[in-house]
């Protein structure tokens, strides 16, 4: 431990005596340094000789720690140790910690408050928050015992890193039993004796150890500048457990904020806006059309205006966002935080026990991804969307009608054609370069690349959809004359062109498209063709421009070298011969882009009149509800990378499979919650599209990159370049990583109940069923790609087989309120080194008391819990989540409900 002098501020000049001071006039206090990263200070409690106040009852007892900082004359709050029930001699297996940047000095003094507590049911939450100064009324149901002051100094320095201290009354004379502060430090081992404390009630039964340790510490693995870029206000406890052979494991469990729920959602909508921005240009430039056509253009580039620019102030008005850089529960209905994920956190569970390697257990904490703020009164994304595409294709509308499929073809068509056009531009400018400096193996660097450009250029327009919309957008054209009727398939009516004029909802399938006698369909054919052949020319030019060089090379070693020593080249010029070709590469793919950027934005075109306002409210919605879940994914992927660094088999895996994301879900099936599940469904179906790369960070600005468009979205995740040569080649060289969503509900509350005795529980089942489907997809694309001992909880593949058919079974059970599902799940998920999410309404009453269970379970089945202290460490758990600094974090008063 490393000791060394801090100053403080001017506002502790006058609470200090002179002797204190420099020779400035600023106080000096001895500050504690740990490693880095890790918590100021840690100690235990546990009391002896307890003395109650009445004898009618036995004492049940807590501490309330408080501090008293050098530079300030007042007593603050810090924490609160459980209630321990029944016993005089009271072991407390809640910790005290002090995170990193806690201003706590060896001249800071600590004061520990014992109350005996009569009503447990009064005393919660609402006593936490009394000044501490002031005692607790009679009728909130605790008692003041006694109290004991320590310096920290004083604990640091004793040799057994521990102190006895008596317990007085507050008037500082009768004494009223003792209690026993132990100095803690994580990743301590069991090398000496130790102390056997045996306690006289049934919690306590167990022989309890205090181990007398020497030091070691996890080497501060969260001391990483790019993760401390994401992770916010840290909130620490620490616990201290017996285990099954009475020894301590001991657990720090942390929860975090992030950055991410305010920058990805930001990232987002301005990707959006672009997207949108560049949308509505192609529906200007589509050119002239006819009346009808040209009116339907007009109101959708309204109606589009109108949603660009809320997208433009809800960006606008999350720039002036400051302070907490999460939205808190009460803030989930207003308008400008929609896009906003709810408490999304990270709980982390770190866990110390003998004999056993450290471990950390991550769970991403979040409210369901939905659209709060827009309601739920007709029902979630997965109903308005089904519902609307049957409206689209069952109602006669005045545009043509493509699929889903198609009008997503078209976007992915505009976004090649942006992508790849500047590309072949690029290199064919870099292939006159290579030309001009006369360089044979540039030259062929240079084409090689261009040829491979232009070729994924040429096959993204070998589609059907692209020639049916040229000719769909040709009848669009004022003056078009049609030789034959434009009416459904299957219609026997036909009308003149004056009808067509009246009722253009005729034209509403694209099976129906007119056919123009004097249209060529074959010219797009030939245009599109014409990039090919004109690369074909340029390739041949290039081969024998070169093969001309190296026939003059040769020629040239057998002739006399020339009078001033340059070689002669009889090739001419390769730039003047290679530039015309260049010229008419660019031009033909100059108007295969003009035609099918048209065709394609026409197609939007009727995507969205065919459902306007209600398709760009589908989108709004949509887009809400995929900012909230791409935040929560990419905290997810992050935290899961940095600690999976340094697991050869867990990168291989990220690298050659993709990473599992497992939610769980705990939203009933009733009332507004199934427009939730519906939402939330739909928002983690879409992450399917999103796709990861880490890159070496070329500044102090760690925080991910986003680009794309609403199909496809790639995520840049940055490392410090130490991290980064860590990474597999693959990583490195920028494979994109694929990622791999499910999602499995079960309701739990009291709403669950009257949804199973009364309602549907239908999306339920469905969702857990498609998504069984697609847990066997990965565990099959795992088993196929990786070696089966690449992973140390790969080498019992049966028991993984064994999970996956025991969460087949359970999910076609149909159980009521079946949290066997959620275990079965989460346990799949670890075993493949997923990454897992908890979801409910709010994260807060639901997704707290499932995460405390998960984490006791993980306890008690992989580090030897001892079996009559699981209950005790649950209450434990869940107790400190009631106290002040979690509680104001999340919501002005957090209550839980009974529900696991």
């Amino acid at each position: 431990m490393e000791i060394k002098e801090e100053r403080s501020s001017e506002e502790a000049r006058q609470f200090f005596p002179s002797s204190q001071l420099d020779s400035v006039g600023e106080p000096q206090f001895t500050s504690i340094q740990r490693i880095a990263n890790e918590p100021k200070l840690e100690f235990s409690l546990a009391c002896k000789d307890l003395v109650a106040a009445g004898r009618d009852r036995k004492l049940s007892a807590f501490v309330q720690v408080s501090v008293a900082h050098p530079a300030e004359p007042v007593v603050t709050r810090h924490s609160s140790t459980e209630i321990v029930e029944g016993t005089k001699d009271p072991l407390f297996l809640t910790g005290v910690t002090f995170p990193p940047e806690y201003p706590i000095y060896e001249e800071t003094k600590i004061k520990l408050t014992v109350y005996d507590v009569k009503d447990k049911s009064q005393d919660t939450v609402r006593t936490s928050v009394l000044p501490d100064h002031k005692e607790p009324r009679a009728d909130v149901g605790r008692s003041f015992l006694g109290c004991a002051t320590f310096r920290v100094g004083d604990l640091v320095k004793s040799k057994e890193q521990q102190l006895t201290l008596t317990l007085r009354t507050s008037d500082g004379g009768k004494t009223v039993g003792t209690i026993e502060v132990n100095l803690m430090k994580m990743g301590e081992l069991d090398e000496g004796e130790t102390d056997h404390i045996t306690a006289d009630t049934q919690d306590q039964k167990c022989a309890l150890v205090r181990e007398c340790t020497a030091t070691e510490g996890i080497g501060g693995k969260d001391n990483l500048p790019s993760l401390n870029a994401v992770l916010r206000n840290p909130v620490c406890k620490l616990y201290r457990f017996p285990t099954a052979d009475n020894k301590w494991m001991r657990i720090r469990e942390q929860m975090a904020e992030t950055t991410l729920s305010f920058h990805v959602p930001k990232e987002l909508i301005n990707l959006h806006i672009m997207e949108d921005m560049r949308r509505n240009q192609e529906l200007k430039d589509l050119g002239e059309l006819a009346p009808h056509w040209d009116n339907m253009r007009r109101s959708v580039i309204a109606h589009c205006d109108q949603m660009l620019s809320m997208y433009q102030d809800t960006l606008a008005e999350l720039g002036k966002h400051t302070g907490s850089s999460f939205k808190s529960s009460c803030s989930k209905g207003e308008k400008t935080l929609e896009f906003i994920p709810v408490n999304l956190h990270l709980q982390r569970m770190h866990v110390h026990s003998p004999r056993l390697k450290d471990a950390l257990y991550d769970v991403i904490t979040v409210g369901a991804p939905a659209a709060h703020f827009q309601g739920f009164k007709n029902g979630g994304l997965r109903k308005l969307l089904s519902k609307f595409e049957a409206e689209r294709r069952n109602t006669g509308y005045q545009c043509i009608y493509y699929s889903p499929e198609n009008t997503a073809k078209a976007k992915e068509v505009l976004s090649n054609i942006s992508h790849l056009q500047p590309l072949i531009s690029s290199h064919a400018d870099l292939l006159l370069s290579s030309a001009s400096q006369r360089s044979p193996d540039s030259l062929k660097n240079s084409l090689k690349m261009l040829s491979e450009k232009t070729e994924l250029f040429v096959h993204t327009f070998k589609d059907q959809l692209v020639r049916s919309a040229l000719l769909a957008l040709y009848t669009a054209r004022p003056g078009c004359v049609l030789k034959k009727a434009a009416v459904p398939r299957g219609s026997a009516e036909e009308g003149a062109d004056a009808q067509h004029q009246d009722h253009p909802s005729q034209m509403k399938r694209q099976d129906s498209i007119p056919h123009h006698s004097e249209y060529d369909e074959e010219e797009w054919d030939r245009v599109w063709a014409n990039v090919a052949k004109s690369l074909n020319c340029l390739i041949a030019m290039v081969d024998r421009l070169l093969e001309k060089d190296n026939t003059s090379m040769k020629e040239g070693e057998n002739e006399p070298p020339a009078e001033d020593g340059k070689v002669l080249h009889t090739g001419g010029d390769w730039h003047e011969q290679l530039y015309p070709l260049v010229i008419t590469l660019k031009d033909c793919m100059a108007e295969v882009v003009t035609r099918a950027r048209q065709s394609m934005a026409f197609v939007l075109l009727q995507e969205l009149a065919c459902g306007l306002p209600q398709c760009l409210m589908l989108t709004l919605r949509r887009d809400i509800v995929f900012s909230q879940a791409l935040a929560g994914l990419v905290c997810g992927f992050v935290i899961k990378l940095h600690t999976g660094l340094h697991d050869q088999g867990f990168l291989q895996q990220l690298h050659t499979v993709g990473l599992l994301v497992q939610y769980e879900g705990l939203l009933s099936t009733y009332s507004e919650e199934a427009g939730m599940l519906e939402d939330m469904a739909v928002g983690i179906s879409d992450l399917q599209k999103v796709m990861f790369k880490v890159i070496e960070a070329k500044s102090e600005d760690f925080l991910p990159i986003i680009t794309g468009r609403r199909e496809h979205y790639v995520i840049e995740v940055q490392l410090p370049a130490k991290m980064f040569e860590l990474l597999p080649q693959e990583i490195k060289e920028g494979k994109l990583l694929h990622t791999y969503p499910v999602l499995f509900n079960v309701g739990i509350n009291e709403q669950q109940t009257l949804a199973e005795r009364f309602g549907d529980t239908t999306l339920q089942e469905n969702i857990n069923q498609e998504n069984l489907e697609l847990l066997k997809e990965y565990y099959k694309l795992f088993t196929e790609k990786m070696p089966p001992d690449c992973l140390p909880h790969f080498q019992e593949q049966n028991d993984l087989k064994g999970l996956l058919e025991s969460l087949h079974q359970n999910i076609q059970a149909k159980k009521r309120k079946n949290v066997e599902i959620m275990w079965l799940a989460a346990t799949i998920c670890r075993k493949l080194n997923g990454v897992r999410f908890t979801c409910c309404k709010s994260a807060k009453d639901r997704t707290s008391m499932a995460v405390t269970l998960e984490q006791c379970s993980i306890l008690r089945d992989e580090h030897q819990l001892h079996k009559d202290f699981f209950i005790r460490a649950l209450d434990c758990m869940r107790s400190s989540l009631e106290q002040e600094e979690k509680c104001s974090l999340i919501t002005e008063r957090k209550i839980f409900a009974p529900v696991l």
